[in-house]
C-alpha cells in the first residue's frame, strides 16, 4: 500500500458525510489533502469542499484504495447490499459498536480492517482518534494512522473490547463537556450575569482550562488544587463538587451508560 504525498493511502472513498464524516473530510482538506483523491458516497446533498467528487451510488466494479465507513451502524447492511464484492486494500470504520469480525464478514475481500473512534473536535484538528486493528499488517496500520493524524491525538487501543470504554470517554466525551459548559453558563446567569455574557465567560473558561490541562505535566487534580487557595471561594465550590464523590460517581454512571449502549449495538451488528 503506497502513501500519497500528503501521507494518505491512495484513493479514498468516504461513505457518509454527516456530522462526523463531514468533520473528518473538511479537516483533511484543511490539512492539505488533495481533494481529487477523495470521493464521497452520500445519497443526500452534503456540503463538500471544492474538488471532492460526490456520488449517490457506486459505479460498477468501483474499488477504492481506502474505504472509510462513516454512516450510522444501522445503515451498514443496506450499504453492503449496494456494494457487493467491494474489496479495498484498507477499510477504516468509525461505526460505533460494529466489531472487526462483523466488518470482515461483510467485506471478505478487504486487505486490512482498522476500527477508529474519532470525536467531533477533529473538525479543528483537536480531536481524539482511537484505533485498533487485529491484523499484523504494519503497512496498513501506518496508512490508517497517517489518515487520522491530521485530526488530532491518535491512540492505538490494545484490545478491541476496550472500544466501548474509549467510545464512552473520548467519542461521547465532547457531548458531556458541552453539557457542562451549558450548566456552567446557566449557573453564572442564575447569579445575575446576563445570559449571553455568562455563555461567553463559560466557553472561554473551558477553552483556557482545557488548553492548560492538555499541556500541563501535573494531573488535573493538582491543577484544581492550585486554583483553590485554602478557605477561598474556589475551595468552597470544589467542596460541593467533591462531596461524597458525587461528580465522579455521576461521570462513572454517565460513561457506563454510553458503554452499555455500544455493547448493545455490537450485539445487534453480529
Amino acid at each position: 500500500m503506497s502513501l500519497s504525498a500528503a501521507g494518505l493511502p491512495g484513493r479514498i472513498l468516504l461513505v457518509g458525510a454527516g456530522n462526523m464524516g463531514g468533520a473528518m473530510l473538511h479537516r483533511w482538506i484543511d490539512a492539505g489533502v488533495v481533494p481529487e483523491n477523495i470521493t464521497v458516497l452520500d445519497p443526500g446533498t452534503p456540503k463538500l469542499p471544492a474538488g471532492v467528487r460526490h456520488l449517490d451510488a457506486l459505479p460498477a466494479e468501483y474499488t477504492p484504495d481506502t474505504l472509510v465507513l462513516a454512516i450510522k451502524p444501522q445503515q451498514l447492511d443496506s450499504f453492503v447490499a449496494t456494494a457487493p464484492g467491494l474489496a479495498p486494500r484498507l477499510l477504516v470504520s468509525i461505526l460505533a459498536g460494529v466489531e472487526e469480525a462483523s466488518l470482515a464478514a461483510r467485506f471478505p475481500g478487504a486487505g486490512a480492517i482498522v476500527r477508529a473512534m474519532p470525536n467531533l473536535p477533529v473538525l479543528i484538528g483537536k480531536g481524539v482518534v482511537a484505533l485498533h486493528g487485529a491484523g499484523d499488517d504494519g503497512e496498513a496500520q501506518v496508512a490508517a494512522e497517517a489518515l487520522m493524524r491530521p485530526l488530532g491525538l491518535v491512540e492505538w487501543i490494545a484490545e478491541e473490547s476496550l472500544f466501548d470504554a474509549v467510545t464512552a470517554l473520548s467519542g461521547c466525551g465532547p457531548g458531556f463537556v458541552f453539557r457542562f459548559a451549558e450548566a456552567l453558563a446557566e449557573a453564572g446567569a442564575a447569579l445575575g450575569l446576563p445570559a449571553d455574557q455568562a455563555d461567553r465567560l463559560a466557553r472561554a473558561t473551558l477553552e483556557g482550562s482545557g488548553i492548560m490541562a492538555a499541556s500541563a505535566v501535573e494531573s488535573p487534580a493538582t491543577l484544581a488544587d492550585r486554583v483553590a487557595s485554602p478557605g477561598g471561594s474556589t475551595r468552597e465550590g470544589l467542596n460541593v463538587l467533591d462531596a461524597d464523590d458525587a461528580l465522579k460517581a455521576l461521570l462513572r454512571e454517565t460513561l457506563a451508560a454510553s458503554a452499555r449502549r455500544n455493547a448493545d449495538m455490537a450485539a445487534a451488528a453480529r
